[in-house]
């Protein structure tokens, strides 16, 4: 988990900082973080209308709660930037294992399930804000053979990390970013 953290200091978004690797065959094949597409404004700059958005409104509460606003979002998953990397240099994913600092969203769990993914480990929980949906979670939880497991790993940077902190107020002790 320690180098899902490390690649995780790469994230740009301004609500969740998310990094991902993929195992195979005990090696690492891909990582990924969460951010904007390739050549375009972060998030951090603009670059996202939903991150944009984050911050409170007039009423005082937040335009969009945490798994909402997906189909205005251009961010990529740092699970789904991990699995992209992999397919662009042609390695295959089938029967490998994710590691990442975030419990995978629905769209990441899909995704996950079509690659083959055996397994998934990930650090801090997430959880849809409508909790009619776990049902059907469950389901896709259910198709990994290894299953989806939480594991308690040491943060150093959670504040920063599940965005109630920022790098300079983060308790941690700092990461040199890539």
């Amino acid at each position: 988990m320690g180098i899902a953290y490390a690649v995780r200091e790469r994230a740009n978004c301004r609500g969740y900082k998310v990094g991902a690797i993929l195992i195979l065959d005990g090696r690492i094949v891909s990582t990924g973080y969460n951010g904007t597409p390739e050549n375009m404004p972060n998030c951090d700059e603009g670059g996202c209308v939903r991150c944009a958005e984050r911050v409170q409104s007039s009423s005082g509460k937040p335009k969009f709660e945490s798994g909402t606003g997906y189909d205005i979002c251009i961010c990529v998953h740092a699970e789904q930037n991990a699995l992209l990397a992999a397919a662009r240099f042609g390695i295959p994913v089938a029967g490998g294992m994710i590691y990442t600092t975030l419990q995978p969203c629905f769209g990441c769990l899909k995704e996950m399930v079509q690659a083959r993914i055996q397994g998934i480990r990930f650090r801090h929980p997430w959880s849809h804000p409508d909790q009619s949906l776990k049902p059907q979670y469950d389901v896709l939880k259910n198709r990994f053979e290894k299953g989806v497991k939480q594991i308690f790993t040491p943060d150093p940077r959670e504040a920063w990390a599940l965005g109630r902190g920022s790098r300079a107020t983060d308790t941690g002790h700092p990461i040199q970013t890539l």
